[in-house]
């Protein structure tokens, strides 16, 4: 079993966060942390996303931390010396599979079609991300994947919520489902972190009875 097949397969939801400072990444997490999230994805979507990195590490270390929207070698090489768990990208190329191979970096990368997991496959892959998983098909495309992609998991993100998520989980080839709807943009300009601990906590009691 690979590091990341078994790592996600413990989670539920991997939250993911767009973060603008340090103090608003680690008030995140700690609040999903409380709710029972076992990891985080930070999106290198902001200036302030690798500095967020490198705090929530120091801050919460019993937290798994993922880098996403890892798009070139040289943001492979820079979250690696953050000192993420693993990098998650939108898409896969040669060059950034080989980056995180030579880093002994876990590397989750992004297809949206059955020829880019064929070619993720014979780069020694086996989990994947679904992006965006409610554009390109969504749980009806991953169920008919099962199939003649037997063997192969996915953390579909990307237009995932609180009522569609459960449809995700309950297919066999999932292993977790990514999203950010438990982050609602006016409640963490508020910094009601006690809201976020709360949404996160109910929104995984719900989908631990599906």
């Amino acid at each position: 079993m690979s590091y990341l097949r078994e790592q996600l397969g413990r989670l539920t939801i991997l939250p993911v966060l767009v973060v603008n400072s340090e103090e608003e990444a680690v008030g995140i997490s700690q609040a999903l942390f409380d709710a029972g999230i076992e990891a985080v994805e930070i999106t290198l979507r902001t200036p302030s996303a690798l500095s967020a990195i490198e705090a929530v590490k120091r801050a919460l270390p019993s937290l798994s931390v993922a880098a996403g929207t890892v798009n070139t070698v040289n943001d492979m090489e820079a979250v690696a010396a953050a000192g993420v768990n693993f990098a998650v990208s939108p898409g896969l190329t040669r060059k950034l599979a080989d980056c995180a191979r030579a880093l002994e970096l876990p590397f989750l990368p992004g297809v949206s079609t059955v020829s880019e997991v064929l070619d993720g496959m014979e780069q020694g892959f086996d989990c994947f991300k679904l992006f965006p998983a409610s554009v390109c098909g969504g749980a009806a495309l991953l169920k008919a994947w099962s199939g003649p992609l037997a063997g192969v998991s996915f953390c579909p993100t990307g237009g995932i919520n609180a009522g569609n998520a459960g449809d995700y989980l309950a297919l066999p080839n999932v292993l977790c489902v990514g999203g950010s709807w438990m982050l609602q943009a006016d409640t963490v300009a508020a910094a009601d972190w006690v809201s976020i601990r709360n949404s996160t906590r109910d929104s995984l009691a719900h989908l631990s009875r599906l």
